[in-house]
């Protein structure tokens, strides 16, 4: 039996800008388009998919009133890099990473890092580095 994972789908109010979003920022090409759903990737790896949700709420993460619902962990080389380039597409940086869980205890220093971010539709996802 083979099994593996075809996709992994994200809600958004516009499916089609939050896909531009992540095809930039990743560097990957939309596959896929229609009015209700577009894909982002290639065919040898997983898709990353988007789902017009008219209702769709943002989650509010890192409010404890609110839970990230789901996050996307994408490894970079260069941090500050990345970052740039995420913030200029659109994202917004979130007051949660790597280094706050170094003071807090919860982590060493020599674990890597990572930095968190909201995309453009609020869905919360982790630029992360060795």
């Amino acid at each position: 039996m083979n099994i593996r994972l075809q996709t992994v789908v994200l809600e958004a109010r516009d499916p089609h800008a939050l896909a531009r979003f992540y095809a930039e920022l990743l560097g990957l090409r939309i596959t896929r388009l229609d009015d209700e759903w577009v894909d982002v990737g290639a065919s040898s790896t997983p898709y990353l998919s988007f789902q017009r949700a008219p209702e769709h709420r943002e989650p509010r993460w890192p409010d404890p009133a609110s839970s990230m619902q789901l996050h996307l962990d994408i490894e970079v080389d260069d941090i500050d890099e990345a970052e740039a380039r995420a913030l200029a597409l659109g994202a917004s940086r979130l007051a949660w990473d790597s280094e706050r869980e170094v003071a807090q205890g919860l982590r060493g220093e020599d674990e890597g890092g990572f930095r968190v971010y909201a995309d453009p539709a609020g869905h919360p996802f982790c630029l992360v580095w060795e």
